[in-house]
């Protein structure tokens, strides 16, 4: 495991399982704050999965997960861990937004609303500060001159992008990207990418990001984990996993994947 100081995530022995098939198996994982990690690997790897169970879309079967310093799937009860309860999930959650692969958008919400309406019920948030911040981050996304329209008038590149802030809105510690760009016309990706772009060097963000865009992992990330089998199979920085890959599945994927794209 690649061992961190004061983590912002932690995975601990970590097992995921659908019926007899293991997903994540026995994961022990790490982020520290403000690092910016790409997760790659072949479908079925797990990548998802990890990122799901950040946000309690998922159940883990074993193991524990922390989410800065403090337990996200379980809670102290005197000196001891007991499975947590749905008000201990929904407070360390809150640290954490994830901006997922088809936009979630609710059509019938403008962008701007689309942007206020959980920090006005989960963060208790005035609508006059709720909308200010969230046109301070449509703004920021490119977008300040399409707050009023509805996802319906947008591009699928405009759409991540009010999700993206939509996400931020949130006051997030970390930041959540699942393969962002995938549904995504080739022309609008680099629209997408640039603004996560400007979030890693903009802000005190914890960013994970499983992405099968190779370029920009080796150009954004602080570190790439290959993914095999519910297993981190290689880590390393992108110059040593991009250019110098010692494990046979990293070298095959690797491979496999630049001679497509």
């Amino acid at each position: 495991m690649n061992q961190v100081d004061n983590p912002m995530v932690r995975f601990e022995n970590v097992t995921k399982r659908y019926g007899s098939h293991t997903v994540l198996d026995k994961l022990d994982f790490e982020v520290a704050a403000n690092e910016k990690v790409a997760i790659i690997g072949p479908s079925g790897s797990g990548k998802t999965t990890l990122l799901r169970m950040l946000m309690t879309l998922e159940e883990i079967d074993d193991g524990i997960i922390y989410v800065d310093g403090e337990p996200l799937t379980h809670m102290l009860d005197g000196d001891r861990l007991v499975p947590a309860n749905r008000k201990h999930l929904s407070r360390v959650r809150a640290k954490i937004g994830m901006v997922f692969q088809h936009f979630n958008l609710f059509p019938h919400m403008s962008a701007v609303n689309n942007c206020i309406v959980a920090p006005l019920t989960v963060l208790g948030l005035s609508k006059d500060a709720a909308y200010e911040r969230a046109a301070e981050l449509l703004d920021m996304v490119g977008l300040g001159d399409k707050l009023d329209h509805y996802p319906g008038q947008l591009s699928g590149g405009q759409k991540q992008r009010v999700a993206i802030a939509r996400a931020l809105a949130m006051r997030p510690k970390i930041m959540l990207f699942d393969e962002v760009t995938s549904a995504l016309d080739p022309e609008l990706v680099g629209e997408v990418l640039k603004v996560i772009r400007k979030l890693g060097d903009a802000h005190d963000l914890t960013l994970l990001m499983v992405t099968h865009e190779m370029g920009f992992a080796k150009e954004f990330a602080d570190r790439v984990c290959f993914f095999d089998q519910g297993k981190i199979a290689e880590q390393g920085t992108p110059e040593e996993i991009f250019s110098a890959p010692t494990n046979e599945r990293t070298i095959q994927f690797l491979s496999a994947v630049l001679e497509t794209g």
